[in-house]
């Protein structure tokens, strides 16, 4: 057997454990040298999930040293460097974990096609996902518009028992150059805003692994109800971890199913959600225009305001609206990196039907601010708030703001985390908000709380006659 050296292109796949690329690399017995390569599309990435990602790669590359190999880092083309590669090292094959959204697909087919040509072994693994996108089918053989019949579709599926985590890789006697990743500057758009969104952070695979053994433990017996709670902390948060790869989706989906069949409440409803993961990506896959026009075509007549600049999108985008439940979740967002899915949801809803701007620019916004963003859950959680994608609701969806702050935050905890201005017993998260947003915003906690910018049953009714007039 060739004792050529295989380069492993590590991308959202930063781990050891149920790995199948690097696995299949390991077992071949031939030198392995984890490959990172900081592209176009990854220069593309938004503020947050770049800088983000940057802590993933850094953090991997101490794993990588602590088993006794390392992780080369180059920046450029990913067809050129991975060539440069080859010839520095004499590597005989590449491998990698799939991607599906059509840009990283685009990438890897003209990669996997010309790295073929030059004689070299080229092989691509699943991992980022449950269930491979065509190997889901609805009765007539095509892919699944409407999420509740795929998840009873998968439900029953058994799924190949998690690999074993790799523990030693066999070097090649020689290591080729690698970028010094603080030449990159990853997090350089961040500016002040790192340092504190790196207080809520939880990087690597080890922190993945300690949140969903928490979460099992602790959480999933009310995670059906505590997780539309907004002051709780009733979700597992795993959607970071998952987004940079540092769990694989195969990891959680055994534990939820070991929490079930102990009989703990909440675990179908988290089994759920990781199969709602399953159908962002099965629709970026089958339709891909999801990610960049309205997935239902006869929505593009909607009279959305496609101005970024407006001066209602500045004060959504600030949280300053004058809503407190839109304001508390976009401030959680510029605190934490992070933001709970019912405010995801609410602020969405707010942003395209109360002041009609298009989903375009809040999915933008969250692309930029969001450490757990991911291409194919943005765009569809985007759509379905705003009523262009897959939806099986026969109705038009408008989430009133101060009726779902009746229900899920009752006590006012969570809007008194965040917003300083209108609640004195607020806690230090509230003060951190004016940290880390834009110093050009100008924003102080002295300033006194906006007034609404639209009414909510009047931004309710003038989405409702539009959509009555569309």
């Amino acid at each position: 057997m060739s004792k050529t050296p295989i380069l492993v292109w590590l991308r959202r796949d930063l781990r050891l454990a149920d790995h199948p690329a690097l696995t299949a690399a390991a077992k071949t017995g031939r030198p392995v040298i984890p490959v990172f390569i900081y592209d176009d599309l990854l220069d593309a990435y938004g503020a947050c999930p770049k800088w983000r990602m940057g802590l993933a790669v850094e953090h991997f590359a101490g794993v990588l040293d602590g088993i006794g190999s390392k992780l080369i880092l180059r920046r450029g083309n990913a067809l050129e460097e991975l060539r440069k590669l080859v010839a520095e090292t004499g590597a005989g094959a590449v491998y990698w974990s799939r991607s599906y959204d059509p840009d990283a697909i685009a990438r890897d087919t003209e990669v996997k096609a010309a790295l073929k040509e030059d004689d070299l072994e080229v092989e691509s693994f699943a991992g980022l996902l449950l269930f491979e996108p065509w190997t889901v089918e609805n009765k007539s053989g095509g892919f699944f518009k409407v999420f509740s019949p795929m998840w009873k579709s998968v439900r029953g599926r058994s799924l190949d028992a998690c690999l074993p985590t790799v523990d030693a890789l066999d070097a090649p006697e020689d290591w080729p150059a690698s970028d010094d990743p603080a030449s990159w500057q990853m997090g350089a758009a961040m500016d002040r805003g790192a340092a504190v969104v790196g207080q809520f952070v939880k990087v690597g695979e080890q922190a993945a692994a300690e949140r969903l053994e928490a979460f099992i433990a602790e959480k999933i017996g009310a995670y059906e109800k505590a997780r539309d709670m907004m002051a709780m902390e009733g979700t597992s948060c795993l959607s970071e971890n998952l987004t940079y790869g540092e769990i694989s989706p195969r990891q959680c989906w055994h534990a939820g199913w070991a929490a079930l069949d102990s009989g703990a409440a909440g675990a179908e409803t988290f089994l759920k959600e990781l199969v709602w993961r399953e159908f962002a990506y099965q629709l970026a896959f089958h339709t891909p225009h999801i990610l960049t026009e309205n997935w239902r075509p006869e929505w593009d007549s909607f009279p959305w305001s496609d101005d970024d600049s407006a001066a209602n999108v500045l004060a959504w985008q600030q949280g300053r609206t004058g809503i407190q439940l839109v304001d508390a979740a976009m401030r959680e967002m510029y605190v934490t990196g992070y933001m709970h899915n019912r405010g995801r949801m609410i602020v969405a809803s707010y942003l395209t039907k109360h002041l009609m701007t298009h989903w375009k620019i809040g999915q933008a916004w969250f692309d930029e601010c969001l450490i757990d963003w991911d291409p194919a859950s943005n765009a569809m959680g985007w759509q379905w708030a705003a009523g262009s994608g897959p939806d099986a609701a026969p109705y038009f969806r408008v989430f009133n703001p101060d009726t779902q702050a009746e229900k899920f935050d009752k006590d006012r905890a969570y809007r008194a985390r965040y917003l300083g201005e209108l609640f004195s017993n607020h806690g230090a998260r509230a003060e951190a908000y004016y940290e880390a947003v834009p110093r050009s915003w100008g924003l102080s906690i002295e300033d006194q709380y906006p007034r609404p910018i639209v009414s909510l049953a009047e931004g309710r009714q003038r989405a409702l006659d539009a959509y009555k007039a569309r």
